[in-house]
């Protein structure tokens, strides 16, 4: 086993979960590389600190320049607003350094295209985070649909829906102004990397975004609330997905739904240990879907829980996550979602932002 130094850029909600899940993933996995939490970045050198002690990092860097900098980290995990990762992966990537970053993968698709040439350019190892996909139980329809379980897919229908804005009353916050931040920026692109990863290459859509609530206690809302969007898939495959962050009584919305020729697939993040299947075979009055609950059987299940049923959560998306960055240091050869898998998610959204402002049916 080698050690790798592990430099965190952000210490909120998502470099906490990253923290835990490097300080994890070798037990768990088993891992070649096993990481080393050298040093955290914040908004300011006391922020680091505080997170240094909270989450177990050997030092606490003054600013992400020179967390990025120096020697005795390794590779560099994004986890700071979407308005710094162009600067902090151009850096990385001049040193060689490999990059995870949180997605969307840049502040806009401008953004995302400049990092994806850049990390290419470079060589770097690099992976964006889209950690619902790799549930056992999505991980499973995946293969499924792959295989052709359920035949031809013809249609999906894809949603990211939570309601932690759905009051009216809410205060406005970071969360209300910057296109990275809005629905589009925070919720829509696990949708559409879902999308992708079950369906395949979307060909155009036709897309409404708006602002429900544009005022917060006398301050402007500068960012969407909510989205749909028609989509036509490559393989010819019709598609709908919407996004909301006001959609009251719905906490963790990532649910779709696959018709395909011979069956269906149906899947709710929110019960995200069960896979809904349906085979059109057998006599007609035996037939329905039939709810699969994810066990040892599954992919990535065994490593965290023996027993079928029992369950995985989300800090353990986030350890598959931490297992796929060090396999792909170890082995030289960026896993998916890399950066161009990141940048195919933002030219969707940048092509439903024009669709949005034409009123028509723009290609990606």
């Amino acid at each position: 086993m080698t050690d790798i130094g592990i430099g965190i850029i952000g210490g909120g909600y998502m470099g906490k979960a990253h923290s835990v899940a490097f300080s994890a993933v070798g037990a768990v996995f088993g891992t070649a590389l096993r990481p080393r939490l050298e040093m955290i970045a914040a908004l300011s050198p006391a922020s680091a600190e505080r997170y240094r002690k909270a989450f177990g990092f050997r030092r606490a860097a003054k600013d992400w320049a020179a967390l990025v900098a120096d020697p005795a980290v390794q590779a560099v995990v994004i986890a700071s607003p979407p308005d710094t990762h162009l600067d902090i992966t151009r850096a990385a990537a001049a040193l060689g350094k490999p990059v995870f970053c949180e997605k969307p993968l840049g502040a806009s698709v401008e953004d995302a295209r400049a990092m994806t040439d850049v990390v290419e350019a470079a060589g770097v190892i690099n992976m964006i985070g889209f950690n619902y996909i790799r549930t056992p139980a999505s991980q499973f329809a995946r293969r499924l649909v792959a295989e052709g379980a359920i035949g031809d897919v013809t249609w999906f229908r894809g949603e990211h829906t939570e309601d932690f804005y759905a009051n009216p009353t809410a205060p406005a916050s970071w969360r209300t102004s910057g296109d990275g931040n809005g629905t589009m920026g925070d919720l829509a692109p696990h949708m559409i990397n879902a999308a992708l990863a079950l369906i395949g290459p979307i060909n155009s859509v036709m897309a409404e975004i708006e602002t429900v609530h544009s005022d917060r206690d006398g301050v402007s809302v500068t960012n969407d609330d909510q989205a749909q969007m028609m989509c036509r898939f490559s393989n010819g495959a019709m598609g709908h997905l919407f996004f909301s962050r006001i959609a009251t009584g719905r906490k963790m919305g990532y649910i779709y739904e696959i018709t395909g020729t011979k069956g269906a697939i149906r899947f709710n993040q929110e019960d995200q240990n069960a896979l809904w299947l349906y085979k059109a075979e057998g006599p007609e009055a035996e037939r329905g879907f039939r709810q699969i609950l994810t066990g040892p059987a599954h992919p990535d299940y065994e490593p965290f829980c023996l027993g079928p049923g029992h369950g995985t959560g989300y800090q353990d998306q986030i350890i598959i996550e931490a297992r796929d960055f060090l396999e792909a240091i170890d082995t030289g050869q960026s896993k998916w979602p890399t950066f161009r898998d990141g940048l195919a998610v933002s030219e969707i959204v940048a092509a439903a932002r024009a669709s949005q402002a034409t009123g028509r049916w723009v290609s990606v």
